[in-house]
């Protein structure tokens, strides 16, 4: 009987266990792609601001030239406000399915129509109906820009384009009445709505030759209508997404009355003429700038949370202020522009981190969807509760009921968002 020799075997060597799978990082983009997108999505964004900012000046002209009340004119505000709520909710959903840049495109054609046809409107009725047409087509940029945010980036680095977009918005309610008060010099209110239908040309072609479709075929999501409210219901009962998403339209409500009623409170109640109101429009405005661009500095010395409740908190305190000048006869344009000045600066805070809070909390296939349901919250809650600034016994607002409204959402805003500190501290305290 052979024996056969048998070869000792090799240890098998040994298999490292797999290391952890890295959390996935922001890829570092051109610095030419990165000013391109902001610049495009800057355009956009500031296109649709200039639809709520740049007739501000005109309000008494367009009234008497319409035969129409104050109120009746606020109320072409409030339906753009109206349109881009309900516009939101809609093109969201549709961004995830079919991409960002074919409702982009429709979106800003519709927008530049408008603008051309606000100028033939013969009453306040017509103009509040085209309004909120031009309003739907302002919700597609708006929805589109904070989605394309999300496909590209994430984290801190949502955050910084964000604060970089909110600089360029930001130059739009500043320039806005300013260039309508001048423009009123050289012709009458008709000549505003020709400029934003110029603003609309040149942002559709930013769009068809500057901005390349974002949402890869793989990640878009066909939903039907029941899927699309699901996701919705899912969103509204997430406190990661729904706290600062209310926080938001709280905070734009409180800003968006000042924008809605100071060009009649400045006027009436102040003596400032419509040139005068579009530059203190501006000094304030000039306000959130500073606050943003101090924002962006803080991004690597404090975290979003705190950036948004210090915003939320200065905010609050210079509403309160602005009703301490009213109610102890202390008003005149300059202590009010000054206080306005502050609050401007702090909501310069808050705009950045509490989109960056809500967006980034969803995937981006969500994307769309979480950023309509952000604009439609954020632009009914402006609409609505700015809208109560104007229900005095005259039909128009005043500085007592403009402070009295800006108050309460701000005081709202800040409550919300504390409230969802305190719940994630005791879940928090009960888990250890």
């Amino acid at each position: 009987m052979s024996l056969t020799a048998v070869r000792p075997r090799r240890p098998a060597a040994a298999v490292p266990a797999p290391s952890p799978t890295p959390a996935p990082e922001t890829p570092r983009r051109p610095r030419r792609s990165v000013v391109l997108l902001v610049f495009v999505l800057g355009m956009l964004s500031a296109t649709s601001s200039l639809a709520t900012d740049l007739y501000l000046p005109a309000f008494p002209q367009i009234a008497h030239d319409l035969g129409a009340t104050e109120s009746q004119v606020q109320l072409t505000l409030t339906a753009v406000m109206v349109g881009l709520a309900v516009g939101q909710i809609i093109v969201g959903p549709l961004s995830d399915r079919f991409g960002r840049r074919v409702p982009l495109l429709i979106g800003v054609a519709v927008f530049t129509a408008t603008s051309f046809l606000c100028m033939v409107v013969t009453s306040a009725e017509m103009f509040t109906a085209v309004r909120l047409l031009q309003g739907l087509a302002a919700a597609v940029s708006a929805v589109v820009s904070r989605a394309v945010v999300r496909d590209v980036f994430d984290g801190d680095s949502a955050a910084r384009l964000f604060s970089r977009l909110t600089l360029i918005v930001g130059l739009a309610p500043m320039l806005g009445p300013i260039m309508g008060g001048q423009l009123l010099l050289f012709g009458p209110w008709q000549l505003l709505f020709a400029v934003l239908g110029a603003a609309g040309v040149a942002g559709f072609a930013l769009v068809y030759f500057g901005l390349p479709e974002s949402l890869p075929h793989s990640e878009r999501v066909r939903q039907d209508p029941k899927a699309t409210l699901r996701l919705f219901g899912r969103l509204l009962r997430d406190p990661a997404f729904i706290a600062p998403t209310l926080t938001m339209g709280f905070s734009f409500a409180m800003t968006f009355t000042y924008i809605s009623a100071f060009s009649f409170v400045s006027q009436s109640e102040f003596g400032a003429t419509a040139q005068q109101f579009s530059i203190i429009f501006g000094i304030n405005t000039l306000g959130m700038i500073i606050g943003n661009q101090v924002n962006a500095a803080l991004i690597t010395r404090m975290d979003t949370p705190r950036r948004l409740i210090a915003g939320l908190l200065g905010a609050t305190a210079s509403v309160a202020a602005l009703g301490g000048l009213h109610l102890t006869g202390n008003a005149t344009l300059v202590t009010v522009t000054a206080v306005l000045f502050v609050m401007m600066f702090f909501t310069g805070l808050i705009s950045p981190n509490a989109t960056t809070l809500a967006i980034v909390s969803r995937p981006t296939s969500e994307a769309g969807s979480a950023s309509a349901l952000l604009g439609t919250l954020q632009f009914a809650f402006g609409g609505a509760l700015a809208a109560a600034a104007g229900l005095t016994s005259t039909g128009e607002a005043t500085l007592g009921s403009m402070a009295l409204v800006m108050v309460v959402t701000s005081l709202a805003a800040t409550g919300v968002y504390l409230a969802l500190v305190l719940r994630r501290r005791s879940v928090s305290l009960a888990a250890a």
